[in-house]
């Protein structure tokens, strides 16, 4: 294992992060949070896929007050997500919400800022600070020669949660996001040494599934590899519950986080003489069934007879291929000869073994 940053424990609902407790998965929903209904349908999908933590938007009053109900048909904390007005930040933590997600930057006065303080020291619901490249100070940008910077991001940070510990109040978590992957790796490298509070990382604004997660993956893992991070979410546009399967994957890369199954998969060469891009795509697909969730293996799609059997020997379960057809193998060794049309079918028979 990673030697991980020492931070403070922090409670969200049921999940507890910081301390020695695993780097928990959040997402945040696309829905409005006024229409309760597709709102918790979705959360229900991405804790299927592994949601730990749900945050939500928050820019009017109804949604604030839509948390109460949405929390009564969910297993998972929820955060509600809040920009300029700091009535609905006290609104969400009064309607239950788990944590709140503030920038105080935009919240407005220190008055304003306080009475949020007051009312999250009350129900002891802890804080997000979050400060992101789009939303920096203009005296900060102006100091750093009049541009966003990794020092400026840190600054900012750093600057928010002293003045919220000075109200009284240290439940605190801390995220500095960039969608510039590099500057976002040195600001938490600058604050590694800085805070003791739990990090929430991700690379913002990283685009869509394709882009995004080649942006997330090297952020992300570089990020995770130097010890830093609680907490984490792959913001992609398109399906959620991407953003779960990516986390996932990247932790589980890292040995941060055990489970799920892990399909490995040969990029194919002149002998593959079966669909096998299609085969991986189906096999890919079926891993992620919720009835498979609790399996922690490695499973391989291989093209042919050559290396097939020996790479896939690493992997519980494995296909090889052949000419219209293929072999289904266990740890290395042949357990039946399949027509190509009915390899995905005896595959998933013999993965649901395991279960």
């Amino acid at each position: 294992m990673l030697s991980r940053m020492k931070t403070n424990e922090v409670r969200i609902g049921k999940v507890v992060i910081g301390g020695n407790n695993p780097v928990a998965i959040q997402s945040m929903c696309n829905t409005k949070t006024s229409d309760v209904k597709a709102t918790v349908e979705q959360i229900k999908r991405l804790e299927e896929a592994g949601c730990e933590i749900i945050r939500v938007a928050v820019p009017d009053m109804e949604a604030a007050c839509a948390i109460s109900e949405i929390k009564k048909q969910i297993n998972i904390p929820i955060v509600a997500d809040i920009h300029f007005d700091y009535k609905l930040a006290i609104a969400a933590i009064e309607n239950g919400a788990d944590k709140i997600r503030i920038n105080p930057g935009n919240i407005g006065s220190i008055s304003n800022v306080k009475a949020v303080v007051d009312k999250a020291k009350e129900y002891k619901v802890p804080i997000r600070v979050g400060v992101n490249s789009g939303s920096l100070e203009k005296d900060i940008i102006s100091k750093y020669g009049g541009h966003v910077t990794a020092e400026g991001l840190v600054e900012s940070a750093l600057n928010k949660v002293a003045m919220i510990e000075e109200m009284g109040y240290d439940n605190l978590v801390i995220s500095i996001k960039s969608s510039d992957v590099m500057m976002c790796i040195k600001a938490h490298e600058l604050i590694k040494d800085k805070t003791s509070h739990p990090i929430h990382v991700g690379i913002t604004e990283s685009g869509t599934v394709w882009a995004g997660n080649i942006k997330s993956a090297i952020g992300l893992g570089i990020i995770l590899n130097q010890g830093i991070g609680d907490t984490i979410r792959v913001s992609l546009t398109g399906d959620v519950c991407e953003e779960i399967r990516s986390a996932k994957l990247i932790l589980k890369t890292l040995g941060l986080r055990s489970g799920g199954i892990e399909v490995v998969s040969c990029p194919t060469c002149g002998r593959t003489s079966i669909d096998l891009i299609g085969l991986a795509d189906k096999v890919n697909a079926l891993v992620l069934k919720s009835k498979y969730s609790k399996l922690d293996m490695k499973v391989a799609c291989m093209g042919c007879v050559v290396n097939g059997p020996g790479e896939a020997r690493e992997a519980e379960l494995g296909i090889c291929g052949g000419k219209s057809e293929g072999l289904i193998i266990k740890k290395g060794e042949i357990l039946k000869k399949v027509p190509e049309d009915k390899l995905l079918e005896e595959f998933e028979a013999e993965l649901d073994k395991y279960i």
